[in-house]
């Protein structure tokens, strides 16, 4: 069995947390540090993202046993669970399977239902790469801005290129599986499953993510919710407006 790999900060009441598409731990590393001064904080990379193994199968039904062995192997139970974006989705699809080892569930910028693939074209500017021509962070910025006008985008992207070995450069996540497995990204919540303990959406105001006709399908997975908007921010809320987001995650967790 592969168990994810993680970052783990602090002591007390397990906090896991789960990145989005093209994510990783390190991506939560400052909030990570913060919650640590409360909560164990376990920032985990998702299989085919960070350090974690590499696979070509990828699902969320994959995404939430991977999480399970996680939990299982580190001996964890009754979890605080926080996931932004698919790994919202990943943290959905474990709440409803292992509803006993989920004490509140958080999650970030997005609803249960299903999303139509939207990611091409960040998946043809990665595709587009080629690490021998470009051969430095600045080659394959240039190169992904022909793709991707946002530089937001990109630099979130270009935390995933490092060095291999000495001069070769690749990505961290496995672009290929991710490619091909794209369409399951967006796939929606089982429809006869639920979870009822407190569950917290937090949605970016600015974010396209999680519309008020959503309600219904989250109140209907899950009935014990709240729906709170993070002002000035869009749906990488917890970078954008990191202050509410802690202040907002604090206070359900300590209610």
């Amino acid at each position: 069995m592969e168990v994810l790999h993680s970052q783990i900060l602090g002591e007390g009441q397990p906090l896991l947390i789960l990145h989005g598409y093209f994510g990783m731990s390190d991506n939560w590393k400052t909030l990570g540090n913060q919650f640590s001064e409360d909560y164990q904080v376990h920032l985990i990379d998702q299989r085919n993202h960070g350090r974690s193994f590499h696979s070509e199968a990828f699902n969320y039904q994959l995404l939430a046993e991977d999480l399970y062995n996680y939990i299982q192997y580190h001996n964890l139970e009754k979890v605080f669970l926080i996931g932004h974006s698919m790994g919202g989705k990943t943290a959905m699809f474990f709440a409803t399977a292992y509803p006993e080892l989920v004490a509140k569930l958080i999650v970030v910028d997005i609803s249960p239902k299903e999303y139509k693939p939207h990611h091409n074209a960040i998946l043809a500017g990665l595709n587009a790469i080629n690490f021998t021509e470009q051969n430095s962070r600045k080659l394959v910025d240039e190169k992904l801005a022909n793709y991707i006008p946002e530089l937001g985008v990109r630099q979130f992207l270009l935390k995933n290129v490092y060095w291999e070995e000495k001069g070769k450069l690749t990505f961290r996540f496995n672009l290929q599986s991710l490619t091909e497995n794209n369409p399951k990204v967006g796939e929606a919540l089982p429809q006869d499953v639920s979870y009822i303990q407190e569950t917290l959406f937090l949605k970016g105001e600015k974010s396209g993510y999680i519309v008020p006709e959503e309600q219904l399908i989250i109140d209907k997975h899950f009935p014990n919710n709240k729906v709170v908007e993070i002002k000035n921010a869009g749906h990488w809320l917890h970078a954008e407006n990191p202050n509410d987001f802690y202040a907002e995650v604090c206070e359900f967790l300590n209610n």
